[in-house]
């Protein structure tokens, strides 16, 4: 009897053995997820969004530009990655001036892009697919080419106060600008218009007139071009320039008040040569970004629609963006910090700092986002490292909230070198050719790699609107997708790890440098397991002891995901007591063993499955000795 109990015995405790080692246990009662069901994510919380620059991304028809119909051709690709919603760079009539950003006409498709019917069949394609549409809004100006700016020039009573105009200060009996503002694209922001006979505001390029926000016309004009795109089912917007909306108003002789000096910069054309107290973060724009949401709101059918908020402005002020007591903002104002306050040097400490800056200072009830590039700044790769290129896609999908990538990323694509000749960008074009490539931002705005094939697949025109990168033929979609280690397939790994994993949804965040050079990130949640992600961000070889940083990890630990060291398999356990990290390797880890959950007198309990193993033990032992 003794031998029987036994052998039942050890069958019993290696049928669970090998069940707790299943990737998604279920040991907890499925009451328990019925709890966790009601505080599930809204789409956009745990979302992985994607910018594309259509320029750049596909083109369908030839001419060495992408279009829509390139984009929905690929949009299966997102689908794949993983994608939950793509905002695109403006598609509106313009005369590409500022490549889209200098809008002619809000409610229209540019010829180059392709047509209403275009855009609406990409709606339709990617209502099949499943993955949303945001598009960019850009509110702070128009094209100089605009119907209303022209009639604005003209005087008509409707739109003559549409922009911002000023007759300028006679000094010395000479005319000159309303103030010192200068212009982001370098140079004053005001421009002499000889038809009106006077100055009018632009922030950034003479072509790109600032709209005026003081005006009640201007601003119910701009909530229907909202109103316009939402009722085609776009599911949000990504708001450009958002500090610039608004500039002081003029003071009781409607004059503007300089600008004071920057003392650390000494080119005067320069933007940075002001220090812009009056021009950009006015209170006012935050309530504007308040009444935006509340014209999204009015569309209660479906999911719900977003804004996403481009501010660089001072931490204290982007978190006025969500919202306040009484109204609700953007649901993402976008966080830069890895961007601003990342650089190449900077160690483990530093990361840890600059991701609790923004967990710490953001309102409760609010959802984090992080976003390590676009289209106005260095590739990741180029500005971070392209051998931290798999670390940082890790980091960004295991920290709560969402995720931002800019297209490329995904496979590593990296800066391309672009010649003062080929330079397109008129915030380099406005520079010489000393100076151009402090100023430009084409590097990072080539076209996307799809292949190894002539024009890396993206286009089979003689020339593309900018260079192909050199590395095209080993850096595209079609070559990482055979690799299992690719960035690419990483990535596409990541995505789907952040859908699995209730953890990474809804888990809570410990972030804590474990040395100078390693960064842990660590994820749990009640009922469910821990995830703990590793980054060695520099060049040595480190050694760390998780149990000295993060509490109730287990002995070992599963392999999830694995960068930068060969001998590392997905699903390998490691002692995490003594965990040797190799140069720039990274990880993603999770414990073995979760816990049963069950129900007494109306409490909650919970028992390790370890302590199942010994009561069944004791059963059986006390029935062999009957």
């Amino acid at each position: 009897m003794s031998l029987m109990v036994a052998w039942l015995l050890l069958l019993l405790v290696q049928w669970m053995g090998s069940a707790v080692a299943q990737p998604f246990p279920n040991y907890h009662a499925n009451f328990v997820d019925i709890e966790q069901q009601k505080n599930a994510p809204k789409w956009w919380q745990t979302g992985a969004f994607y910018q594309i620059y259509p320029r750049s991304f596909k083109d369908s028809n030839g001419d060495g530009v992408g279009d829509l119909n390139g984009i929905a051709d690929r949009l299966p690709y997102l689908k794949e990655l993983g994608i939950t919603a793509t905002w695109l760079s403006p598609i509106f009539t313009s005369p590409m001036a500022d490549f889209g950003y200098d809008i002619a006409n809000f409610t229209e498709i540019a010829p180059i892009f392709g047509t209403m019917a275009d855009f609406e069949h990409l709606m339709k394609v990617a209502k099949q697919l499943d993955v949303k549409i945001i598009l960019d809004f850009v509110p702070n100006h128009s094209s100089d080419e605009c119907d209303w700016f022209k009639r604005s020039a003209a005087g008509e009573p409707d739109y003559k106060d549409f922009y911002v105009w000023h007759p300028g200060r006679m000094v010395n009996g000479t005319r000159q600008p309303p103030s010192n503002w200068r212009s982001v694209f370098r140079g004053s922001a005001w421009q002499w218009h000889e038809g009106r006979q006077e100055y009018y505001l632009h922030q950034f390029l003479k072509k790109q007139p600032d709209l005026n926000y003081r005006n009640p016309k201007v601003r119910e004009t701009m909530k229907n071009v909202l109103r316009f795109w939402l009722s085609k089912g776009v599911a949000g917007f990504r708001i450009d320039a958002v500090p610039s909306v608004f500039e002081i108003a003029p003071d009781a002789a409607g004059q503007y008040r300089d600008e004071p000096r920057n003392e650390w910069v000494n080119d005067p054309d320069d933007y940075g040569y002001l220090q812009h107290i009056y021009t950009v973060d006015q209170p006012e724009t935050v309530a504007m970004v308040y009444d935006w949401r509340a014209v999204l709101d009015e569309f209660k059918e479906g999911d719900e629609r977003i804004l996403l908020a481009e501010t660089y402005s001072p931490i204290d002020i982007v978190m006025q963006y969500y919202g306040n007591a009484t109204a609700q903002g953007a649901q993402l104002p976008f966080n830069f910090l890895l961007i601003t306050e990342i650089s190449n040097n900077s160690n483990a400490n530093d990361y840890a700092r600059t991701i609790q800056k923004w967990l710490q200072h953001m309102p409760k009830g609010r959802t984090a986002n992080w976003v390590l590039g676009n289209h106005d700044q260095w590739r990741v790769g180029s500005r971070l490292g392209a051998d931290r290129v798999d670390m940082l896609n890790m980091l960004i999908t295991t920290l709560p909230g969402a995720s931002v990538t800019y297209q490329g990323e995904e496979l590593g694509m990296t800066n391309v070198w672009i010649s003062w000749k080929d330079t397109v960008d008129p915030s380099a074009c406005n520079t010489n050719a000393s100076i151009y490539e402090r100023f430009s931002r084409d590097p990072e705005r080539t076209p996307f790699q799809w292949s190894g094939e002539a024009d890396a697949g993206f286009s089979n025109a003689s020339k593309t609107w900018l260079p192909i990168a050199v590395d095209y033929k080993w850096v595209n979609v079609e070559e990482e997708s055979k690799q299992s280690l690719s960035h690419l397939n990483i990535y596409k790994n990541l995505l789907r790890l952040k859908r699995q994993a209730k953890t990474l949804q809804q888990g809570e965040t410990e972030v804590k440098a474990l040395s100078d050079a390693v960064l842990g990130v660590k994820r749990f949640l009640t009922h469910d397991f821990i995830y703990v992600t590793v980054l060695n961000i520099f060049d040595g070889v480190e050694t760390v002891n998780l149990n000295q940083s993060f509490s109730d990890l287990t002995a070992q630990m599963e392999v999830v995901l694995v960068s930068g060291n060969p001998d590392l398999k997905v699903g390998d356990r490691i002692n995490v007591s003594a965990l040797q990290l190799l140069p720039k390797e990274s990880l993603v880890l999770r414990t073995i063993s979760t816990y049963y959950t069950y129900y007494t007198n109306g409490e909650q309990r919970q028992l390790p499955v370890l302590g199942i193993y010994l009561v069944l033990a004791q059963v059986l032992l006390y029935l062999s000795s009957r």
